[in-house]
């Protein structure tokens, strides 16, 4: 039978409440009682009752991650797993437990509404956004604390981002210095800031190289491999010789296309991804991609989050993560240039 705050407190040798002020972390108890305590704790393993101790300390020290995506693609998209790692390895070290939230996009309003009102989280991560999301309306209507994963244009919320515009400008721009003159885009979602900040770094690099965008060159994917497959079949239509794909996922299943077409890569159409998730440094060939921070992404939100919870911090609200473009074989710089398999490029 589990250990009660009654059985603590008669081992203990000290009243209930005294024993109740320990486990809530009160620092007015002597140190002598404090000791005993925890040692009767530690000896049976005890766990407090986390909805219990919400009741009386107004804290259940659980986190809410909120995913708007289908269950099928949070166990197959290794995006997620990376970046709930990060989530799981800080919540672990400040003793918070996390409550995963999935829902197709349709039920997302009803899911958030569910979490503002039935008090078993203390603050919230939402990994994915839309550009006029309501949610995001009412999360900052609410006293909940929390912190989404991309930047928002309108509301002055905490955030943490990378920077998508400039990151895919550099990729883009990678395939201008290597000679291409076709380069088409498979983007991600354009409701999203992340689809449509990368897809404005790509139409940066084409209009300072003083290269044409053709809309036919361009086609919007949603970040799943079998609609990066489906995008490189339309743009085949208009023979592109290399290819900036939003997402590392996307671009395995562009890549698929390729191969299914007898298309060498990169000899015929190069490839850049976006992720740098652990698969892309195994794809025949290796991918080229903008290697992003996913994991470090979720410990630190995680963290900030934490901090607006306990302390109502408004300082470092909106954190900027680097990235990095990690040249591998299918973007054709190695076998123009020589350069090494894994060379980095900022």
């Amino acid at each position: 039978m589990p250990l009660t705050l009654e059985d603590i407190a008669h081992l203990s040798g000290v009243s209930r409440s005294t024993a109740s002020r320990v486990i809530n972390g009160d620092v007015n108890v002597r140190e002598e009682t404090r000791r005993k305590v925890l040692e009767v704790i530690n000896s049976y393993n005890f766990q407090p009752n986390l909805v219990a101790r919400g009741l009386v300390t107004g804290r259940t020290n659980v986190i809410g991650v909120v995913i708007p995506v289908g269950v099928s693609v949070i166990f197959t998209d290794p995006y997620f797993s990376q970046f709930l790692q990060g989530v799981s390895a800080v919540c672990n070290s400040r003793n918070y437990s996390v409550m995963l939230w999935l829902a197709e996009p349709e039920y997302e309003r009803s899911m958030i509404s569910r979490i503002l009102h039935n008090g078993l989280v203390d603050g919230v991560v939402v990994a994915k956004t839309l550009i006029n999301d309501p949610i995001v309306q009412s999360l900052a209507a609410s006293k909940l604390p929390f912190i989404l994963i991309g930047k928002h244009p309108t509301v002055d919320v905490a955030y943490l981002d990378v920077d998508n515009l400039k990151a895919a400008y550099m990729a883009t721009m990678h395939l201008v210095r290597l000679g291409y003159k076709r380069i088409a885009t498979i983007m991600g979602p354009q409701d999203q800031m992340v689809g449509h900040d990368r897809y404005q770094g790509y139409l940066q690099a084409l209009q300072e190289s003083q290269q044409p965008s053709r809309m036919e060159l361009a086609v919007e994917g949603d970040f799943t491999e079998e609609s990066g497959y489906n995008s490189m079949q339309r743009l085949l239509n208009f023979k592109p010789d290399a290819v900036f794909v939003a997402s590392d996922t996307m671009a395995y299943g562009a890549m698929r296309a390729l191969r299914e077409a007898n298309l060498r890569i990169p000899e015929d159409v190069a490839v850049i991804g976006f992720d740098d998730i652990p698969a892309s440094s195994k794809t025949i060939p290796p991918l080229t991609t903008v290697r992003q921070p996913i994991s470090q992404m979720g410990s630190k939100a995680a963290d900030v989050l934490i901090n607006l919870i306990e302390t109502d911090s408004r300082s470092n609200r909106k954190v900027i993560m680097d990235t990095e473009l990690v040249v591998r074989e299918s973007c054709g710089a190695t076998k123009r240039h020589g350069s090494g398999p894994n060379a980095m490029f900022f």
